[in-house]
């Protein structure tokens, strides 16, 4: 039966354990060009060394408009490969693997003059109107899209993980709310992200992994359910998606129609309805900061990765305070070996 620290391989991705690090905005570019800094290094190679198996860096956006602020990472210029670099290979002698998320912010970019979408829609009431995107422009982010998984290859990711969740420009394409164009883009819901993951995925060696992140439910009035988000999913699997990163919400305010609980684990039932439906490996992620609840859901067989977000913003060395609690310390760095790792942690 696997654990939390059963090794995991997909495609030519093996990882030393099942916990995983999941995308977290920094805001932290303070020079407002994309590149990321010191902060972002010791942020994500601390967590390399604190045990984690599997690190995805935060949404990085493939267009200089594309970003939720000015202050977040980017990748759409050969420029930001090096200091990419340089944190894919201080995290790989820590001994763990790590991603980028590419991303675009959509209509939700709060810094893009004007920000762009599928259609003229705002976000709320304090937001601006997006431009549509003309054919032209669709044509020309799914490259931007194609170039950031290129980029992203030769600064030494691991591999590249689409964000499809979260309200940002593939959900609002796939999205009945955002999406009410009049062309093959508004009458096929799911051929933006369709052709976003053909662009990525050729430019992908064979050996590595796509993962996407999707949000499998909406909350506001009228939004799609699990069963919707399963057959977007479908589309993305065929188009060369190996793994969904399970996560919901993020399409506006929340409606009537209950919200997510968030307590612990809300979202993992989401995760093993995609996983079951369409027999696909998945990370499930939402409030998975407790050791034996991390701990049953790859024993049960809910999902074969589990991230850890706000536990991993508290503690930096959460997967080997994990290990200790649950009885498998493996991974103590030797510099560390002195330190008292033998406390009882829930």
């Amino acid at each position: 039966m696997s654990d939390l620290f059963t090794p995991y391989e997909l495609r030519g991705l093996t990882l030393r354990n099942r916990i995983v690090m999941p995308p977290m905005c920094q805001y932290a570019v303070e020079k407002q060009d994309g590149m990321p800094n010191e902060w972002h290094f010791v942020h994500y190679v601390s967590r390399a060394v604190g045990g984690t198996g599997f690190i995805i860096v935060e949404m990085t956006g493939i267009h200089p408009d594309g970003r939720i602020t000015r202050h977040d990472t980017g990748i759409w210029s050969d420029d930001h490969i090096e200091a990419y670099r340089k944190i894919t290979d201080s995290v790989h002698a820590s001994g763990a693997k790590i991603a980028v998320q590419l991303g675009h912010a959509g209509r939700k970019a709060i810094d893009a003059e004007p920000p762009v979408a599928p259609s003229a829609i705002a976000f709320d009431a304090n937001s601006k109107t997006p431009q549509a995107l003309s054919k032209a422009g669709i044509v020309e982010l799914i490259e931007a899209y194609a170039e950031g998984a290129r980029r992203a290859v030769q600064a030494g990711f691991d591999t590249v993980e689409i964000h499809g969740a979260h309200g940002y420009l593939i959900h609002q394409f796939h999205s009945p709310l955002t999406n009410i164009r009049e062309d093959e883009y508004g009458a096929d819901l799911a051929l933006f992200g369709e052709q976003v993951v053909t662009a990525v995925r050729n430019v992908l060696p064979a050996d590595m992994p796509l993962l996407m992140r999707i949000s499998a439910k909406e909350y506001v009035n009228g939004g799609y359910d699990e069963a919707y988000a399963l057959e977007i999913c479908r589309r993305y699997k065929d188009a060369g998606v190996d793994m969904f990163h399970v996560s919901s919400g993020g399409e506006g305010p929340i409606g009537s129609n209950g919200g997510p609980n968030a307590g612990s684990a809300y979202q993992v039932n989401l995760a093993e309805f995609i996983r079951s439906g369409l027999q696909v490996p998945v990370i499930a992620v939402g409030r998975l900061d407790s050791y034996p609840v991390a701990q049953s859901i790859i024993a049960e067989e809910q999902a074969e990765l589990v991230a850890v977000g706000r536990g991993m913003l508290s503690d930096p060395y959460w997967a080997l305070h994990a290990e200790e609690a649950l009885g498998s310390v493996q991974n103590v760095p030797k510099p560390y070996e002195r330190g008292i790792w033998n406390r009882s942690r829930l």
